[in-house]
């Protein structure tokens, strides 16, 4: 079992529609997957069709009450993959953790008990630096950074990079980048391209070849409570996330037979 952390201390740079997408593509190839949503927000749990006043529980009961995973995991038979759900009880989770010896060990706890259940498990982090982030990355095995290549974004990424080294120098050393995702791509953007050629020089190897554009049928998908590969599969969005798991699991094998 693979644990990934989708982060990004920055909102709106496909944080979510990645972790979701991504997700439903590698179920798509037979993986698998459980999907954890670890944003207040609830934006991948409305994603794939669950309704956020309906649920019965979500990640807050898994990290402050912690009943076996098995209780809070919602089955989607129609996608074929796992979701722990989230609402905005999740908010509540940082202030009850606050005296609790070990707290950013409660997801890692939580998930040690699936290891034969699941292939990958995707976690969607919130945009901010709280103890729901720092649970994923100690929980994870690594981390996928997405983000725009706008003015900003390189800063943002350069403050992520040293949260990482401070979690991996601290309580998870074997964490790593898993790769950097190009999101919201306009390549006739003369910004977009610099900051694309800044990444690759920077961060060579880390950077996936594969971009995920701006692309309407992606933002509508959520609406539909369906991943963008499942609302409209011959979309552009869709046809690049599904790129993404393709390049995704020939790093995972390459990774693989580099350790052997």
């Amino acid at each position: 079992m693979k644990v990934i952390a989708v982060a990004n201390q920055k909102g709106g740079v496909g944080k979510t529609t990645t972790s979701v997408n991504l997700s439903a593509a590698l179920a798509a190839m037979d993986k698998r997957v459980l999907l954890v949503d670890m944003d207040p927000q609830g934006n991948a749990t409305v994603s794939i069709g669950l309704t956020k006043g309906e649920l019965t529980t979500t990640a807050y009961e898994l990290l402050v009450e912690q009943p076996p995973l098995g209780q809070v995991v919602v089955r989607l038979d129609t996608l074929g993959m796992d979701c722990v759900p989230a609402d905005g009880d999740l908010t509540a989770a940082e202030v009850a953790l606050l005296s609790v010896e070990d707290r950013e060990q409660r997801l890692k706890q939580a998930l040690m008990s699936c290891e034969d259940l699941y292939d990958f498990v995707i976690i969607d982090c919130p945009p901010s630096l709280n103890m729901l982030t720092l649970n994923a990355l100690v929980a994870a095995d690594s981390v996928l950074i997405t983000m725009q290549c706008e003015y900003f974004a390189l800063e943002g990424l350069t403050a992520l990079l040293e949260t990482i080294s401070t979690v991996r120098a601290s309580v998870n050393p074997s964490l790593k980048v898993e790769g950097i995702l190009r999101t919201l791509y306009d390549p006739r953007n003369a910004l977009t391209n610099e900051v694309s050629e800044q990444l690759h020089q920077h961060f060579d190897g880390l950077v996936y070849r594969t971009v995920i554009p701006r692309n309407v049928r992606l933002a509508e998908a959520p609406s539909h409570g369906l991943p963008g590969i499942v609302y409209d599969r011959l979309s552009r969005g869709a046809t690049a996330y599904m790129a993404l798991a393709g390049e995704f699991m020939r790093r995972q094998e390459q990774n693989h037979e580099d350790i052997i």
